[in-house]
């Protein structure tokens, strides 16, 4: 069984992830970890925040020489604005509290987090409903890209849209679509789009925003690459593939709705239109002459590129702060307060995305060819791969 928990919060000492369940045997690159956590850190729209972290993983268990040893892997990232909030978040209790948030923000966890957990200090929930604790699942999702990497699956994100500023038309899902030199250009991009043009547009609809005190969201896909025929099941509801991504990607802050292949688009179109014919090749081989089912038939993977897109709302932190109501004195003010924040998530929701992606195949690989070692996985997969 593949699990993972993460703690700490946004100002706290460190983030903390404990991961059970890896086998022993896989090698494990730090500085891959680090490039995704740096990954996450980019994309234009980011905040004051990203300037003071430098995100870096430690190990503490579960690796030793570099390689996992079938034990719990425990990882610390650290907090440098930390030093910063020392008084305003020490676990002991202190001489001097800091004044308590009381104003809620529209949109965020402020409101409904304090009524469920009787907090008359705001702060109380704004610290562990921040999206610093997303830092911790990429580190999660960057060790399960380690060990989907022998069983040939790649993983790549880009942004589709911002706000109301993206491709006209919808962009294609089969395998030729995803060529190695778009994922070049998405990277090289600061919205990571591969559309030199769109880019730009991009770039000036989040200025348009920023002047205005407001924010963007906008849609992000993610794309699998080389999946295996037979991960997930239909046999009973929570064993659907498709479902897991869909939970998955909506535990994403700011997550709104998500899409697997044609999505939205297939309601609007016959049978005939939509399912995807299947063709065996002179090879043996098995494949789809479309893909609008974004590679997950009944719940189960089918070869083709397993394909999700997730729509991201603008984050609810605006320079110019929208009205509220004070907890405290159950007062309604002309405005709520402004913590400090970006402008546009949505380049940094796709690396997340990724992440929970691989954190989804991680599990389903395990559970079809399971062992305790990466090398009995891998000769489980290369027997079904031969039957």
């Amino acid at each position: 069984m593949f699990r993972f928990l993460t703690a700490g919060e946004s100002h706290g000492p460190c983030l903390t992830i404990i991961v059970e369940g890896l086998p022993a045997g896989l090698e494990i690159d730090r500085e891959a970890i680090d490039r995704d956590l740096r990954r996450r850190q980019g994309g234009y729209g980011r905040g004051g925040r990203m300037k003071i972290e430098k995100d870096s993983v430690r190990f503490l268990s579960g690796i030793r020489h570099g390689r996992t040893l079938g034990s719990p892997v425990t990882m610390q990232i650290e907090n440098r604005d930390w030093v910063n909030w020392q008084q305003a978040m020490s676990p002991e209790p202190v001489e001097e509290r800091p004044e308590p948030v009381t104003r809620v923000r529209p949109g965020h966890a402020d409101f409904t987090g304090a009524m469920k957990y009787g907090h008359r200090d705001v702060r109380n929930v704004i610290e562990r409903a921040s999206s610093r604790e997303t830092a911790a699942r990429v580190a999660v999702g960057s060790l399960c890209r380690q060990l989907l990497q022998p069983f040939g699956i790649s993983i790549h994100s880009h942004v589709l849209a911002i706000a109301d500023v993206g491709y006209e038309e919808p962009r294609p899902l089969t395998r030729d679509a995803y060529p190695p030199s778009l994922w070049e250009q998405v990277e090289a991009s600061p919205m990571r789009c591969a559309d030199p043009a769109l880019t730009e547009r991009m770039i000036a609809r989040i200025l348009e925003a920023k002047r205005a005190g407001d924010t963007c969201g906008g849609v992000f896909e993610v794309v699998a690459l080389g999946v295996p025929i037979g991960l997930g099941s239909y046999s009973q509801w929570d064993r659907r593939l498709s479902a897991r991504l869909g939970l998955a990607m909506l535990s994403i802050p700011s997550a709104k709705a998500v899409e697997i292949g044609a999505g939205l688009e297939a309601a609007r179109r016959t049978g005939s239109q939509v399912h995807d014919v299947l063709r065996h090749g002179a090879d043996g081989s098995w494949y789809h002459v479309t893909n609008n089912a974004g590679g997950i038939e009944g719940g189960i993977t089918n070869g083709e590129p397993l394909v999700v897109r997730v729509a991201l709302k603008p984050i609810p932190s605006l320079a110019h702060p929208l009205p509220a109501v004070d907890l405290a004195s159950g007062e309604n003010i002309d405005q709520t307060r402004y913590e400090r924040s970006d402008v546009c998530v949505v380049p940094a929701g796709g690396v997340v995305g990724e992440a929970m992606m691989a954190i989804v195949l991680t599990e389903a690989l395990l559970e079809k060819y399971g062992g305790d070692s990466l090398e009995e996985m891998l000769r489980h997969f290369q027997a079904s791969q031969s039957a």
